[in-house]
């Protein structure tokens, strides 16, 4: 067997820090040829049973599911799909899959489905929690896992390795705001990792309204960037002195072009209107600031904490919390690296890679795919992302507007909570279907092109049934009110002594957004039973009081700067102004979210 070991398959490229060569594509797909499964093509594959809508000529079928919270993938030279599986608080600490949390699919017919599935690596018995990076990279496959990058020898016609994991990096820094980490490794072994920001905007008082940035921000040493390590060596340990790239909140997509070149996603910032209402719009709160794709290079400095990226004006501004104005103010931000690439405000991706494959039309080669895996904090407008985006790209530089390439994950609902899927990992398979993962059921889907004409043209998913199409959330409202869920009705609800239906009720349109901005359903969830971020309001269950009135009240008032079980900080009144009457009203509302008799 002939193998060729590459930091993810695809990436057809010799490349040194010194020089980037260029490999044929030709080449590298002959070597893989001998052990490459065939895959028939599929004339009765229907994307919509798959459950999501492509572009004309395109097709998706589940290649697997219900195989855990599945985050980053990988491709092995024998066609194996490794995928990361992720567990804890952010899951609300449910029940994971028996076994590792690294899963291994194979379809040996050629059916374009995993007929074969065996998980390996750290389990929940021996301490593990999964991660969301992963890699394969001269004959192992590395998988994050809790704080250390470990790799996992394969053997011979294995599937899953039967040998003990080698760690390559421990004490990666898992506090805070962002403890996953992503990575990528070149042909020559530099492992670069991302390790995300602890804070939203390395301010004194995380997340709380006019709260001033640490100057300077000393967070800077350890978090927000890119470190590099090599993935030839063992037992490496995390520093500061292998930093690679700074001003980076949080980077999970990594990919290299064929050129050599690396990308990265970035997280914009959240809470400018939150944090700083006198200096922006609820409209510019959900808008601002945009999400990134920039061009990865060792020393430079992309933006954060003191920089974000103004979508509307397209340019780096200063950040409120080093002395910015609304987006005015440039200062320090003219020495910081723009994006190739821009997107909408709080649609968060997860992950990128690079189309180097040939089955697709010849306009997408050499183009980013963005797994965008949506946020929380466009409300009380609707929630945006929940899907995959095509950006052209020509040598490194954008080359026209990006498009929705897949839609309609979410499904009915687009809320951290509720959405049925959620696009987590991007993977290109040596035949050149595109591997999507989702992190809500683990469901991944691959996609083909049946279409049949390699000069199409780049073109848009159909919109799914009963969704209005909507470039971003300024321009529109859905029917019933700002949020979907605005005017639930809230007649089943009980109503606390001193207390009117009415408050109840003005309770739950300020919790929805549809009075005073409040952007309760962002967190909590527009059902109020809990997201990633914030807990169930539902079942009773009181952190920071008796349950009372009086104790939701005062939480609601003074906010959460530390939370217990979620990592979410909630500012005073979760970050908008509201009067005595509808702090009352809220406070009422969730009272009785709790109180509700089963």
């Amino acid at each position: 067997m002939l193998w060729t070991y590459l930091s993810s398959i695809g990436s057809f490229v010799g490349w040194s820090r010194g020089r980037r060569l260029v490999i044929s594509a030709a080449m590298m797909l002959m070597s893989w040829s001998a052990t490459v499964p065939t895959h028939a093509a599929a004339p009765d594959c229907k994307s919509d049973a798959a459950g999501i809508t492509l572009p004309n000529g395109f097709c998706a079928t589940i290649f697997a599911d219900n195989i855990g919270h599945a985050r980053q993938m990988a491709v092995a030279p024998d066609g194996t799909l490794y995928v990361n599986t992720w567990s804890g608080i952010y899951y609300n600490n449910g029940t994971v899959p028996a076994g590792g949390f690294v899963v291994a699919l194979r379809d040996k017919d050629g059916d374009g489905r995993a007929d074969v599935t065996e998980r390996f690596g750290e389990t929940v018995a021996s301490g593990g929690h999964g991660g969301t990076g992963l890699a394969f990279y001269n004959g192992m496959i590395y998988a994050e896992i809790n704080d250390r990058i470990v790799g996992y020898p394969l053997g011979q016609d294995e599937i899953a390795p039967k040998s003990k994991g080698k760690t390559i990096i421990s004490g990666l820094p898992i506090t805070g705001d962002h403890p996953m980490h992503p990575f990528l490794i070149t042909p020559i072994g530099d492992l670069l990792v991302d390790v995300g920001s602890a804070t939203n905007d390395c301010e004194k008082k995380n997340r709380f309204p006019h709260s001033q940035g640490n100057d300077p921000c000393t967070e800077k040493a350890t978090r927000g960037g890119i470190w590099r390590y090599d993935a030839n060596k063992t037992d490496q340990h995390f520093s500061p002195a292998e930093r690679y790239a700074s001003g980076l909140r949080n980077s999970e997509g990594l990919y290299l072009d064929a050129a050599g070149r690396i990308f990265a996603t970035q997280h914009g910032r959240d809470q400018l209107r939150e944090d700083w209402p006198e200096l922006y719009s609820a409209r510019q709160g959900q808008d601002l600031p945009a999400e990134e794709l920039v061009e990865l290079r060792q020393g430079a400095d992309y933006g954060w904490p003191e920089c974000y990226f103004d979508n509307q004006q397209q340019k780096l501004v200063l950040g409120p919390e080093y002395g910015g104005d609304g987006g005015k103010k440039i200062g320090v931000c003219a020495e910081r690296q723009a994006p190739v690439a821009f997107f909408p405000a709080h649609w968060a991706p997860n992950d990128m890679t690079i189309y180097l494959g040939t089955t697709f039309p010849k306009v997408y080669r050499g183009g980013a795919f963005i797994a965008f895996h949506g946020s929380w904090n466009r409300a009380p407008g609707p929630q945006g992302g929940y899907n995959i985006v095509f950006q052209p790209l020509v040598d490194g530089k954008a080359a026209g507007a990006y498009v929705v390439f897949a839609d309609g994950f979410a499904g009915a609902v687009k809320d951290p909570g509720r959405a049925a899927f959620r696009p987590s990992g991007l993977a290109v398979a040596l035949d050149g279907a595109l591997f999507i993962s989702d992190d809500v059921h683990g469901r991944i889907w691959r996609v083909t092109y049946q279409g049949g004409d390699p000069e199409a043209a780049v073109a848009a998913a159909s919109v799914p049934a009963g969704v209005a199409p909507v470039t971003t959330s300024a321009g529109a409202r859905p029917p019933e009110g700002i949020h979907p869920d605005a005017g639930r009705d809230t007649g089943e609800l009980p109503v606390p002594k001193g207390f009117t239906k009415e408050q109840v009720a003005l309770g739950n349109r300020v919790f929805h957004g549809d009075v005073a901005g409040g952007t309760c359903g962002g967190c909590h969830g527009s059902d109020a039973k809990g997201s990633p971020i914030a807990p169930d309001l539902t079942n009773g269950k009181w952190l920071w009081s008796d349950g009372s009135l009086q104790g939701l009240e005062a939480t609601i008032k003074n906010g959460v700067p530390e939370p217990k079980d979620h990592p979410g900080a909630m500012p005073p009144m979760g970050g908008v102004v509201l009067s005595q009457a509808d702090l009352d009203a809220v406070s009422a509302y969730v009272w009785a979210l709790g109180h509700k008799t089963p």
